[in-house]
């Protein structure tokens, strides 16, 4: 019984990934000679904007009813790039946005001098004056914070580059701490918001870590997430803002004790009275504890690492 040969089967060569051999029918819009309206018809629904990819289309990103994702993608970008730049701990800054470096402050003062030299009549221009020459007694706290981010990212190489000095990415105090830290080649992290009157970062953070919030809620997350204290000089509203925020935290055990140092006890004193809070009742006397002073960089850093020898802690880990 003779066998039939067998027909070999020809087998195709993998796909091309990107091209094809014959275009699709939809490569190539309805032509005019088909229809004279196609054109304008096809420019049309291209036009409108509904016909946006959606991760494209901001206005669609921007609607109420899209809060939850855009919740999402604030937490997730700077979550993601924190971790794939490594930085697991972090020392915070706060402070005023509105005290800059002592030769800004005096120049101001010079400035305001001068014009009240010149109208001595002039109400508004002596209280500027006034208040110009108290935030040129609060700038020397700009060489204080820059210190400190000198002492902070010092000690950045010595424990693997884990730890960044972790600032609001705006002038001032925060501008300082970021300064010093790139002073010495540390990176130094800022986390901007999108406010209704534009923000620019300070100079000083590394391009590729500072980031920018929709929302104030997940910028104060990312802020406290990583946390290994929190060193706030004077400031206004949003300083008062952390300071308040993250001591609630501690004393609710929501998070994690850590240091709570501010800077300048004349100037915090006469801002809130601790010890009047624990007199009505209104918190306890260990709530009192969360917190104390500093006066110098060398203070601050000290009391930093004495905190976590007394806590039995390594600052990093």
């Amino acid at each position: 019984m003779s066998e039939n040969p067998v027909t070999p089967i020809c087998k195709p060569s993998p796909a091309q990934p990107e091209c094809r051999q014959t275009d699709l029918p939809w490569k190539s819009p309805k032509s005019s000679h088909e229809d004279p309206k196609a054109p304008e018809l096809i420019a049309a629904i291209m036009r409108s904007p509904n016909y946006r990819q959606a991760d494209e289309d901001v206005d669609f990103l921007d609607r109420d009813e899209i809060r939850g994702i855009r919740l999402q993608l604030d937490y997730t970008k700077a979550e993601t790039l924190f971790q794939e730049h490594g930085i697991s701990h972090s020392i915070v800054v706060f402070g005023s946005t509105r005290v800059p470096e002592p030769v800004a402050a005096r120049r101001k003062v010079e400035d305001l001098q001068a014009a009240s030299e010149r109208d001595p009549g002039n109400a508004d221009l002596a209280q500027r004056l006034a208040i110009a020459r108290r935030v040129l007694d609060k700038s020397r706290y700009y060489d204080i914070a820059r210190e400190f981010g000198r002492l902070v990212g010092e000690a950045e190489h010595k424990v693997g580059d884990h730890m960044a000095i972790v600032t609001g990415g705006g002038p001032g105090m925060m501008e300082a701490a970021n300064r010093g830290a790139a002073d010495v080649g540390a990176r130094t992290v800022g986390l901007n918001i999108t406010l209704p009157h534009e923000q620019y970062p300070n100079p000083y953070i590394t391009p590729d870590l500072c980031f920018r919030f929709h929302y104030f809620g997940l910028r104060k997350l990312h802020f406290v997430m990583r946390a290994r204290a929190l060193v706030v000089f004077p400031g206004g509203y949003g300083t008062l803002d952390e300071l308040f925020e993250t001591l609630t935290l501690i004393q609710t055990r929501k998070i994690d004790p850590v240091p709570v140092i501010l800077v300048g006890e004349d100037y915090w004193r006469k801002v809130f009275d601790p010890d009047f809070l624990v007199a009505e009742g209104v918190i306890d006397p260990e709530d009192r504890d969360l917190f104390w002073y500093a006066e110098t960089a060398t203070e601050i850093w000290d009391d930093i690492l004495r905190w976590y020898e007394l806590a039995g802690k390594p600052l990093t880990e």
